[in-house]
């Protein structure tokens, strides 16, 4: 039973209903979420009845998602590959959280462990499109796109494949080649998957979506421009943060959460996670604070907080090794501020060559296969620290956003 009550405009803030198929607010051009119908789950489900743990997967969160695991009429729409509930990597020995005196935790949205769910894709991309696909098949969609700077694209093919549904991805050339090859692979294989090339960034790939694909009938998946669907997958993240440790039955949530953020549907899934977890009395009105963290090449959500300014602006694409950071803009960069001020967070950015040494010492320290964009996290650390951002005693969580092998071999001489 799903017990999402309407969709809410985050900038307007007008309500639809929660069965509308929808992009963005007609009212303003900006991002909707879910809202869930929060007293009516505690009511149905009381002590926690929603909550399935023993599932190694997302969807052990139940009725808190938009479609319930539990409920056959839902379950039929499901598409469920094993993503989610993906280790949390105690990191004690690190240097910096050996001197300040924070616990400092990994959040491992990469390569698969034994006994932990793991994502298809090997990255965090496949929280937000299993629950995409899901609810495309609920709304008897067909035909899916999105414009992506790379793992995006290879989640939504993973997951439309799987849901006999037709897939276009349009991304830019310089994707790394492990991604290429293998959506190159299955558009071969499948008539149901078309892949497309541009010169430049996301922003690039969203004009050709918006020139060829959406005029013949696919519906938009790019972030945040979805029915909040993305939202809900990447909320999971932060219920999984908040889970109880092993022995224990109170959630908790870390004290500061650093996180690479291109889009930032993750920021606005883990606020949204934190709310929906205080409004069923599982955690107090306490909040982690929300540090993002960019590549100081392409970083229009630092140069907007350091400004002071309510928005990202237009701001020119430049070369990273992270290229899920290489976003110039995004329509939910407002939300994401707004996020950091509310948490007292913040925003930094960080130098390539600082990314390489980081990326470098994990691997030789600990053999984690640690993405750029999580890599760009643990360098930050350190101007973090120095500025009182993290502090001892704390929970630190860095959140690794996908596995090194998709950006090899342009890497390979880092490790």
């Amino acid at each position: 039973m799903s017990y999402v009550r309407c969709l809410r405009g985050l900038g307007s803030g007008q309500e639809y209903p929660a069965d509308q198929l929808m992009n963005l607010d007609p009212l303003d051009n900006r991002p909707v979420e879910m809202v869930l119908d929060l007293p009516r789950l505690a009511r149905e489900q009381p002590d926690l009845r929603w909550y399935h743990p023993e599932r190694r997967d997302l969807w052990r969160f139940g009725a808190l998602l938009p479609l319930d695991i539990a409920d056959p009429s839902d379950q039929r729409h499901i598409v469920a590959l094993g993503e989610g509930h993906t280790p949390l990597r105690e990191y004690s020995e690190h240097p910096l959280a050996k001197k300040v005196g924070f616990r400092l935790q990994i959040k491992d949205e990469g390569k698969a462990e034994p006994g932990y769910g793991a994502n298809p894709t090997q990255s965090f991309k496949d929280r937000g499109m299993a629950v995409a696909v899901s609810m495309a098949r609920r709304f008897g969609l067909t035909k899916l796109v999105v414009p992506t700077q790379g793992n995006a694209g290879d989640s939504l093919v993973e997951y439309a494949l799987a849901a006999g549904l037709e897939a276009a991805v349009i991304m830019p050339t310089d994707t790394p080649m492990p991604i290429q090859g293998r959506i190159a692979a299955l558009a071969m294989r499948s008539p149901r998957v078309k892949l497309e090339f541009v010169e430049g960034t996301i922003r690039e790939a969203g004009a050709r979506m918006r020139e060829r694909y959406l005029p013949q009938g696919y519906f938009n998946v790019a972030t945040f421009q979805e029915p909040g669907w993305r939202i809900d997958g990447k909320k999971t993240l932060g219920l999984e943060l908040a889970e109880p440790e092993p022995g224990e039955r109170r959630w908790r949530i870390p004290d500061a959460i650093v996180y690479p953020t291109g889009g930032g549907t993750g920021v606005l899934g883990m606020w949204k996670a934190f709310a929906e977890l205080q409004a069923l009395g599982l955690i107090g009105p306490e909040r982690p604070r929300m540090i993002c963290v960019q590549a100081a090449a392409t970083a229009p959500i630092v140069q907007a907080w350091t400004r002071g300014d309510s928005d990202s602006g237009p701001t020119a694409a430049g070369k990273t090794l992270c290229v899920g950071l290489n976003v110039p803009g995004g329509v939910g960069h407002f939300k994401v501020l707004e996020i950091i001020r509310a948490s007292g967070g913040c925003a930094v950015s960080v130098a390539e060559a600082d990314i390489e040494r980081a990326l470098s010492g994990i691997w030789r320290e600990k053999r984690w296969w640690m993405c750029p964009e999580g890599a760009a996290c643990l360098a930050a650390l350190e101007p973090l620290a120095a500025q009182g951002a993290l502090r001892p005693g704390e929970r630190v969580v860095v959140v690794n956003t996908g596995s090194l092998e998709k950006y090899l071999p342009e890497l390979r001489h880092l490790l």
